[in-house]
């Protein structure tokens, strides 16, 4: 190499050399050899197709994921040439509205080009406030971000339990928030077939899960900006969302509608509630039209997945803690199952929160 060409990172050069002997291997496009001269006069820029592939196998590798099996569905919007906060903005609209396809979700993934982060760790969150007494109103899991949020100029929400709080889109080394509208953050509001009394509650939760603090590795290369979604497993908001003692707590409320006895644990009053729950959860969206899963099939359609990865020759990384679900784990076929815990790439990476990184200026608020 001459010894003005740009001396690329050594392990970023090996992951792209890797990557793109994966990417030809499997899709059998031709030009390897040239692609690969292109890592070593330099940094490899990766076509729009690389891109997706390469979304595509992150996904197939995330071992915390059971919903693996469409994997190669999913939607890449290429955005890697937009870095300005309003551009950022609407397109994330775009992917909310898009993804969500009248309920019929698409699995998508939007990646903004360098400089760009959401501060929020998913597109659609539930403020957290804290009270004087130490109660939170709200979503417990989401205070520090409530409150990183009010630093950077949001004035807050409702104070109900469900205000859906705005998105801090970082650029050119500035953050700006911007307000969600009610249809870009659609919701489903918790009802149950048999029980007027859960529907009374008042819960909700939104449709569409975008994962938005993960970083995006391929190449060699990081995407800091990279969202995606897939569809809800009810498990994540009846078992735990609405569930979790250091969450929404619901449990004893939904107890209460159905009348149970809670005076002792030994009457098992938590698990009829929380079955219940989840009946609710699934009931519930179906209603609404909106595409969600149960613990049973998907786990069936992850032992699927591992067939066919096997039939292509590739081992599954998984970590069994993460695959089984929350509830009944024991009726379902990944119970004694055991997994290789690596990770391989391309893969996602876990972005420390940005309150506790240096912070950048801050734009006024966008309403």
């Amino acid at each position: 190499m001459p010894a003005s060409a740009p001396q690329p990172d050594q392990t970023q050069q090996s992951e792209a050399l890797d990557f793109l002997h994966l990417y030809h291997t499997e899709t059998g496009r031709p030009g390897l050899r040239q692609r690969q001269a292109e890592v070593y006069r330099g940094r490899l820029t990766l076509s729009t197709e690389e891109l997706t592939f390469g979304a595509r196998v992150a996904w197939r590798n995330s071992t915390r994921c059971v919903g693996r099996l469409p994997w190669q569905t999913l939607r890449v919007n290429d955005l890697r040439h937009v870095t300005d906060h309003d551009e950022v903005f609407a397109y994330l609209l775009a992917h909310l509205r898009g993804a969500l396809n009248g309920g019929r979700i698409l699995p998508t993934m939007s990646v903004f080009g360098p400089g760009v982060r959401i501060h929020n760790d998913q597109l659609i969150r539930y403020a957290g406030y804290r009270q004087p007494d130490g109660t939170v109103i709200g979503d417990p899991q989401n205070t520090d971000l409530t409150d990183h949020l009010r630093r950077l100029g949001w004035a807050g929400g409702a104070g109900t339990l469900f205000d859906v709080l705005p998105l801090a889109i970082e650029a050119h080394g500035q953050v700006r928030l911007f307000e969600l509208p009610a249809d870009a953050a659609h919701e489903v509001h918790i009802t149950h077939p048999d029980c007027p009394a859960i529907g009374k509650l008042g819960l909700r939760w939104h449709a569409l899960p975008v994962i938005s603090n993960l970083t995006l590795e391929v190449a060699g290369q990081s995407f800091q900006a990279a969202p995606f979604n897939g569809w809800y497993l009810q498990t994540e908001i009846a078992a735990r969302n609405l569930s979790d003692e250091d969450r929404y707590d619901q449990l004893p409320a939904v107890a209460a509608a159905l009348g149970l006895d809670t005076a002792s644990r030994r009457s098992l009053w938590v698990d009829r509630a929380l079955l219940e729950l989840n009946v609710a959860v699934l009931h519930s969206f179906d209603q609404a039209g909106v595409r969600i899963a149960d613990h049973h099939a998907v786990t069936r359609q992850f032992r699927h997945f591992e067939a066919l990865e096997a039939r292509a020759g590739r081992p599954v990384q998984g970590r069994w803690s993460w695959l089984i679900p929350p509830m009944a784990p024991a009726t379902t076929p990944l119970w004694d199952r055991r997994y290789d815990e690596c990770e391989v790439r391309p893969n996602f990476t876990l972005q420390p929160p940005a309150w506790r990184a240096a912070r950048p200026g801050v734009c006024p608020f966008h309403p």
